[in-house]
């Protein structure tokens, strides 16, 4: 679908090569939206530098569980053998996001081979991940579960007690998992699932996993077991995280708004 703009309209489109792209291209649905909006990258092996003292065994729990990258992406692909949205661009765009957890995964094994991930977590993992593929729920519903409150915690953990590769890696991630919420959130809300207390209670006991290490109460907040509970709260039962705030001025986003159909705005 094309739209034909006035030259007043043109006069405020910005630069010319953004004039072209507003004269050829409309989106027709909010799934053409988001995909148009996605970045390319590649995953690039990273070294071992130095993390946050204290919160080293948080990031080697978190890339134990990269495990459950691939089975996000095999949850939607069991979903598009079923009902979907009747929408364009829907089937296109999560195809397109089941390649990116592909990426994802290479990416963080690259920074688990980097740290070393212990045998025993990566273990304790696998059983994280296996009570995430038994839960009878819809496979959508399940993705975005995880995407929004666990994986929108431990990305920003990444950033905030990793080193630079783990930050680098978590800006990428990060980016493409924005337009993953997006558009499992549209799912759910067209197909009308709801979470439930099952799901909302593995949930919480995978993100208590990853933080079991930490004290409750710590003067730096990013070492606070309870800080990080409460923002996976949050992005769980509101779809937002105030305490990462402060992420809006970063190129390493971090968490979603999920009453918005385009890409986030950061509270």
């Amino acid at each position: 679908m094309t739209y034909k703009v006035s030259k007043q309209e043109l006069a405020v489109l910005g630069s010319p090569e953004e004039q072209v792209r507003t004269e050829i291209v409309s989106p027709q649905s909010a799934y053409e939206k988001l995909l148009a909006r996605k970045r390319t990258w590649t995953p690039v092996a990273v070294s071992a530098g130095t993390l946050l003292k204290g919160g080293e065994d948080v990031v080697l729990r978190g890339l134990s569980l990269r495990c459950l990258e691939i089975p996000v992406g095999d949850f939607i692909t069991e979903a598009m053998k079923g009902d979907l949205p009747d929408e364009i661009g829907c089937i296109e765009l999560l195809k397109s996001n089941v390649q990116d957890e592909e990426k994802h995964d290479i990416a963080l094994d690259f920074a688990a081979q980097a740290h070393r991930t212990p045998s025993r977590y990566e273990a304790e993992a696998e059983r994280i991940k296996k009570a995430w593929l038994e839960l009878d729920r819809h496979p959508v519903l399940k993705a975005v579960v995880l995407e929004r409150s666990v994986f929108f915690v431990l990305l920003p953990i990444f950033r905030y007690l990793g080193d630079t590769g783990l930050r680098t890696t978590s800006a990428d991630i990060s980016r493409d998992e924005q337009t993953h919420v997006a558009a499992n959130t549209i799912v759910c809300q067209s197909l009308g699932l709801r979470s439930d207390k099952r799901l909302n209670n593995l949930r919480k006991a995978t993100v208590d996993w990853f933080l079991q290490s930490l004290e409750a109460e710590n003067e730096n907040k990013y070492l606070s077991r309870n800080f990080w509970m409460n923002q996976s709260n949050s992005l769980y039962e509101r779809g937002k995280a105030a305490g990462l705030s402060d992420t809006r001025a970063s190129r390493m986003p971090a968490f979603f708004e999920t009453n918005n159909i385009n890409l986030p705005q950061y509270a």
